[in-house]
């Protein structure tokens, strides 16, 4: 007699259990990842050395100051008129001046390098002086292959013959209309100053996306990341573990890259240090999920490294408006330029520091940070489910 089983349709496989948020595994996953951050040197050496390394070479190294620029005075004229207006471009302390009495001696010296141009004071310069024809008092020769330089030339030589003509109580052209300029939020226009804000947005893209990248691609070369995606953590655990250690190691950096920028390089911070924290964090944001899913889409950490530094470094560099201004660049650029959370915080930066609270500025730039980052980390969610599928 044989008897046959048969099957209740009613009665269904059990379902596994639905992966929740658990406060226990979230602490246990943050306390593992800190340890491996904490034994790890080189991850040390890019969140505190790193950055202290950067902000010394944008802070001296990287200057758009121009001072002590190399010209030539060409002394044709040995009038005394002649002798004290030379002697006004030596005492300037803007120029280092190197005095000829053949303009091809300075020639060559500008051909070379050198120096970077030459002022001529003719023979006939009594007679112009005192003709007062509009005629040219001198000519002024500068290196084009360095315009920014050739401008800062021309403009100090016309600064110097107005200064001296002042000093004669003649009238000059251009005296007419006298400008008193002012400058707001940097009075001095020191470089430094505008320069070393945008290099802490450079330092924290270093640290949040390309730091991430190259932790996170390692796990996945190791295979210790399929292990964690094999625990009962939920994917939004494992994320989450993964980079509060390294967002707290990116605000510690901050704290470290402020203090440097305001004690050592003498930036003022006008604004509040609970302003700067909150556009830090915020920024950590996109910056940390972008790191996440490169290293999630690409499982190496040289692949990892690469793509960080294209996607991530170069654009807050070059588009951020650290070094070069938007609206200089071209229509299709200055588009691209929206898309780079570095753009938002290297502007919110220099206001908190040179300017101080505005809040009118920073809402619209943390809400752009806060939309990039939510669409970053939804993508490196989607990557991470897939692999954990796969």
């Amino acid at each position: 007699m044989s008897s046959a089983v048969r099957t209740n349709p009613s009665v269904r496989a059990p379902v596994a259990a639905i992966r929740r948020f658990d406060p226990a595994r979230l602490r246990a996953l943050v306390l593992k990842e800190s340890l491996q951050a904490i034994r790890d040197p080189s991850t040390l050496l890019i969140a505190f050395v790193l950055p202290t390394v950067l902000l010394f070479l944008f802070a001296y190294a990287v200057s758009l100051d121009v001072s002590k620029v190399r010209i030539g005075v060409v002394l044709e004229s040995p009038s005394a008129s002649a002798q004290a207006l030379a002697a006004t471009f030596a005492g300037t302390r803007y120029l280092d001046v190197t005095f000829a009495h053949d303009r091809r001696e300075v020639s060559e010296q500008v051909v070379s390098g050198r120096l970077r141009g030459f002022v001529v004071i003719p023979q006939d310069f009594e007679r112009r002086l005192a003709e007062r024809s509009g005629q040219p008092l001198l000519q002024v020769i500068a290196d084009g292959s360095q315009p920014n330089t050739a401008n800062y030339v021309a403009n100090y030589a016309q600064g110097v013959v107005q200064t001296w003509r002042a000093g004669l109580g003649a009238e000059t052209p251009s005296a007419a209309v006298v400008l008193n300029p002012r400058y707001w939020f940097n009075a001095e226009l020191e470089s430094r100053r505008a320069l070393v804000p945008g290099a802490i947005a450079i330092v924290m893209t270093i640290i949040g996306t390309m730091l991430t990248a190259l932790v996170v691609a390692r796990e996945w070369e190791r295979g210790t990341m399929e292990a964690v995606l094999s625990t009962p953590a939920s994917v939004v655990e494992i994320l989450i573990g993964k980079l509060l250690p390294y967002f707290a190691l990116g605000m510690l950096s901050t704290l470290g890259a402020a203090a440097l920028a305001v004690f050592v390089f003498d930036v003022p911070l006008r604004g509040s240090l609970a302003a700067l924290l909150l556009l830090s964090a915020v920024f950590m944001v996109p910056a940390l999920g972008q790191g996440l899913l490169i290293s999630s889409v690409t499982r190496n950490q040289f692949l990892a490294a690469q793509i960080a530094l294209f996607s991530g470094f170069l654009p807050a560099f070059m588009l951020s408006g650290f070094l070069y201004e938007i609206d200089a660049m071209p229509a299709p650029i200055r588009a691209i330029t929206w898309l780079i959370p570095a753009r938002y915080f290297v502007s919110s930066l220099k206001t908190v520091f040179l300017a101080g609270d505005v809040w009118a500025a920073f809402v619209p730039n943390l809400l752009a940070m806060g939309v990039i980052g939510a669409l970053l980390f939804l993508l490196a969610k989607r990557a991470t489910r897939k692999n954990l599928e796969a």
